[in-house]
């Protein structure tokens, strides 16, 4: 019998065949970094937007994240407006092209009858000396409407009581502002001079009030109604017109506010 080569004591050798494949897909973190890119770009894309919004819709979205419970602002006009539970969609823009329309078309209406009034006044020949001593023009506030008592033409001097002149005025303008449902305000002023010392005390806070409350008694009997009045005021010489010469006639006046009926509440 033949003689066996190699060595019995030896161990086989094993060749191991792994299987290939291709790499793993390690995981689901590429998920999470996916969504914080597509959440930071979203986050870009509403900052731009409301960049290039104006200004009342940057404050009304500020408003909003700084108390998000609540969806109108000052109690007034609502700036969030949904479309059912839970849509909180933003009209900023429209809802203030609505109000400002409405402005708009208010500040014509009291234009036009800023036209009437001097309309009114230019028709009575009496009043010609002393008409270029009213101004009536437009303002924010509504229709603003002074006289200007730089001739002691409407007031003798530290008294509140009306001259002939000045009641036709006033009345004129009353007969006027009866047609409008507008608020007014009545307000009084006077000069920086001190009023004279008296024993009850009487001041230019007191004369300034006295003074608007002549001319509101004339705007009533002239047909404004007394709920019409919203308020009647006197600044003495904390509203000078002319600040840099306190002493200055031009600062004793009336001045009688028609206010907006609709007003911008942002």
């Amino acid at each position: 019998m033949a003689e066996q080569n190699g060595n019995h004591n030896e161990e086989p050798v094993v060749v191991k065949k792994g299987k290939k494949c291709g790499h793993g897909h390690h995981g689901g973190a590429w998920k999470v970094a996916y969504a914080d890119f597509v959440t930071a770009m979203m986050a870009l894309f509403i900052v731009l937007w409301v960049l290039a919004q104006t200004e009342e819709v940057r404050t009304a979205v500020a408003h909003y994240f700084q108390n998000p419970t609540i969806i109108g602002i000052s109690g007034s006009k609502t700036f969030m407006k949904g479309q059912g539970p839970g849509t909180g969609k933003i009209d900023v823009e429209q809802e203030l092209k609505e109000e400002l329309n409405k402005k708009d078309e208010e500040q014509k209406l009291l234009r036009r009858k800023g036209i009437e009034i001097i309309g009114a006044l230019q028709s009575n020949p009496d009043l010609a000396p002393i008409l270029n001593q009213i101004e009536i023009k437009v303002t924010n506030d509504g229709l603003r409407i002074e006289l200007l008592d730089n001739k002691s033409s409407f007031f003798e001097s530290g008294s509140a009581k009306l001259k002939p002149k000045a009641k036709k005025i006033l009345y004129l303008i009353g007969q006027q502002l009866s047609e409008l449902n507008n608020k007014i305000v009545v307000e009084g002023h006077t000069d920086a001079k001190p009023y004279p010392p008296n024993p009850r005390g009487y001041n230019n806070f007191d004369l300034s009030t006295d003074r608007a409350n002549s001319a509101r008694r004339i705007l009533e009997q002239a047909g404004v109604d007394d709920k019409q009045i919203d308020e009647v005021r006197g600044y003495a010489d904390h509203r000078l017109r002319d600040p840099e010469h306190p002493f200055s006639k031009i600062n004793r006046r009336i001045s009688i506010l028609v206010k907006y009926e609709q007003l911008v509440d942002i």
